[in-house]
């Protein structure tokens, strides 16, 4: 409880390095932005390893983790300042930083990093600090962060605002690339299922589709997602069939943004999150595929920020959603959002069927093989009851 704690504290300190940086003219230069956020996350990486030498942590995330929270607030200061709900803080990166913080797509992002991150950090230091698995919710970070960044990151390049990039834009390469390493360091780790005898995953693996209601929905739901990526994804590429033409006009106008993020969004949704549903289709009808939270993360993130902005009262009227069409843009929407992060609660609370099974013991006991890792495997109870058995009957022979 103490290092959350300590994390949590040290990461509101990011407030007053703004303060000063605001009231400094010295340090909003562009050049000097880069510098001087260059040096804090090496001097906060610095004090965090410093703070934690007395009991340092096994896991190279935890850094990360606690880095982070750091920007977090950062984030969120920037998206309240723009907002209006504050002032003082970020007006000078506003003007010589990232001016593209202000669009209300990034304001949205950074309100999901600024709070829904924050937990995640926090509770993740939580974690590792106990010595507790958190594979899972590290993923779903990872699933997030990844979706977010890679959004971003485009959508400057690409945007309108392509042409006003500064130095400062370089201080998003950590927050791009770091994900990336951490969702590959948890997917090599074993995952968070409890130990289970397979007869009952071997029962449920050999129902039919037809008999697994809950399955078959999300079959039917999946299919729809695939749909809807199919069809935005056309209409941003300005697909000339009428019916993307007039959902783009009167339902969905926010698509046709100049500022180049909800474009690059439905891009990464046709080209990435599209196979992907195509895979939980086969592997909700196949059993023993394995699952994680990481698409739902990316999801979830991405719908957020897309829907925030298509809302924002700064998105540009034109833009906007219109007003009677509210009602049906939500209705596909919401459930393109829920729906990755339902289907993941549904894998991890009844795992049966998504478990590959070990082969057949001597004892017609049975293991789930996903369960433990390699050098775990060997050390299990059929394992050590085989072993006695076969001493005892070479003894009495």
């Amino acid at each position: 409880m103490v290092q959350e704690i300590c994390v949590f504290l040290f990461s509101l300190t990011a407030l007053g390095v703004l303060y000063i940086m605001n009231n400094v003219p010295a340090f909003q230069e562009p050049v000097v932005i880069l510098e001087v956020g260059v040096a804090v996350l090496v001097a906060v990486f610095i004090l965090v390893y410093a703070a934690t030498r007395c009991d340092p942590p096994k896991d190279p995330l935890f850094y990360v983790f606690a880095e982070f929270s750091f920007t977090c607030i950062i984030d969120l200061t920037s998206a309240l300042e723009y907002d209006g709900f504050i002032s003082g803080f970020m007006e000078f990166y506003q003007k010589t930083g990232e001016p593209y913080l202000g669009t209300p797509y990034a304001t949205m992002m950074c309100y999901w990093d600024g709070i829904v991150h924050f937990i995640i950090y926090l509770m993740l230091v939580h974690r590792i600090s106990n010595r507790k698995q958190y594979r899972t919710l590290g993923l779903f970070w990872s699933g997030s962060l990844c979706a977010n960044m890679i959004v971003f990151v485009p959508g400057i390049v690409a945007g309108k605002y392509g042409s006003e990039i500064r130095p400062a834009f370089w201080l998003n390469m950590p927050f791009l690339l770091v994900p990336i390493w951490g969702a590959v360091s948890l997917f090599s780790r074993p995952r968070d299922v409890p130990l289970m005898v397979t007869y009952k995953a071997e029962r449920e693996q050999k129902k039919a589709l037809i008999w697994r209601p809950v399955d078959l929905f999300f079959v039917i739901y999946v299919v729809a997602a695939m749909g809807f990526s199919l069809f935005r994804g056309l209409a941003v590429l300005d697909c000339p069939l009428e019916i993307l033409d007039r959902y783009v006009i009167e339902y969905e106008p926010y698509l046709k943004d100049p500022v180049g993020f909800p474009k690059v969004m439905m891009l990464l949704m046709l080209f990435h999150a599209l196979p992907m549903l195509g895979c939980f289709a086969y592997g909700l009808c196949t059993p023993g595929c394995t699952w994680t939270v990481f698409f739902a993360g990316a999801v979830l993130q991405c719908q957020w920020s897309h829907i925030g902005a298509s809302l924002h009262p700064r998105t540009a009227e034109t833009y906007r959603i219109p007003a009677t069409a509210l009602p049906p843009v939500l209705l596909l929407n919401l459930p393109y959002a829920v729906g990755p992060v339902l289907l993941a609660l549904r894998c991890q609370r009844q795992p049966e069927y998504f478990l590959s099974l070990a082969p057949m013991d001597s004892d017609h006991t049975k293991i789930v093989s996903a369960v433990q890792p390699p050098k775990q495997r060997k050390t299990t109870l059929a394992h050590y009851i085989n072993r006695t058995q076969r001493k005892t009957h070479n003894l009495t022979a």
